[in-house]
């Protein structure tokens, strides 16, 4: 019939019109699993230094930007997918869906750089008051855990004591063992005859370790906020994009015309 024959030419127009916009709109759900996948690596990254200064920090909700940043790296794995089949299905309730998604990740990540920064501001503080147990504690042998994070951190950050050598002076180790010497943890990597004498310090490092310490923690919730940042700045796009398409999508004539069925004038 001329009803279906006019059909039959909406379609094609709708669909020469449809590749056109195909050749132009890039999926960009496809990048998410991308972006999931730095996310968890900062995550992860974040974990994994902290065991190494767990000594040195009692408050365990430090971690908690990590943990929420690990948990949206993940959700941006999904999001992706969701995105790619709302795209290439031109979904109009797959690209809301995405569009909702994105959003509530897009709070959560501004959360996340509020919590780093809380948190950020509180290291200083608990570094103070947890490295000082933690030196006491000191015994020098291997099986020890808190003998073994002072020795780690000591070569890792090249530092001694907790402002300075002399403070190794005031624990019960140093008492213990009468040989006026520091641990070798504390002597120079240049300085192969040091054997932790207090008699030499020029083989020993000079500075303390809780300024150390307090500066490789910041550094480290620093890379959970720039992180959460430049990826919320992503999603930010990434929901404009959407937004765009479904824009475009609801006042395509042709794409109405497939729909209703109808004919053009």
């Amino acid at each position: 019939s001329e009803r279906s024959r006019d059909g039959c030419k909406c379609r094609a127009r709708w669909q020469r019109r449809r590749g056109t916009d195909q050749s132009k709109e890039v999926p960009r759900g496809s990048r998410r699993p991308g972006a999931a996948g730095i996310l968890c690596y900062v995550g992860a990254y974040v974990f994994i230094t902290y065991d190494d200064y767990d000594h040195f920090f009692e408050d365990v909700y430090t971690l908690i930007p990590a943990v929420v940043i690990i948990a949206v790296g993940a959700l941006l794995f999904i999001i992706g997918l969701i995105g790619c089949c709302a795209t290439i299905r031109e979904s109009r309730c797959g690209l809301a869906t995405f569009v909702i998604i994105l959003l509530l990740v897009f709070v959560t990540e501004v959360v996340v750089v509020v919590l780093g920064y809380v948190y950020r501001a509180k290291v200083e503080n608990e570094v103070d008051r947890s490295i000082q147990k933690v030196y006491k504690t000191y015994n020098g042998t291997s099986p020890d855990a808190a003998s073994r994070a002072i020795d780690y951190v000591q070569r890792q950050l090249h530092c001694c004591g907790i402002h300075n050598y002399s403070d190794w002076e005031n624990t019960d180790w140093f008492k213990e063992t009468k040989n006026q010497s520091v641990p070798l943890s504390c002597c120079r990597e240049t300085a192969s005859n040091c054997n932790g004498s207090l008699a030499h310090p020029s083989d020993l490092y000079a500075e303390g370790c809780e300024a150390l310490v307090v500066k490789k923690l910041q550094e480290i919730m620093m890379h959970v906020i720039w992180a959460a940042l430049a990826f919320a700045a992503i999603q930010l796009l990434g929901m404009l994009c959407a937004c765009i398409v479904l824009c475009r999508r609801s006042r395509d004539p042709a794409y109405e015309l497939l729909i209703t069925g109808g004919t053009y004038a």
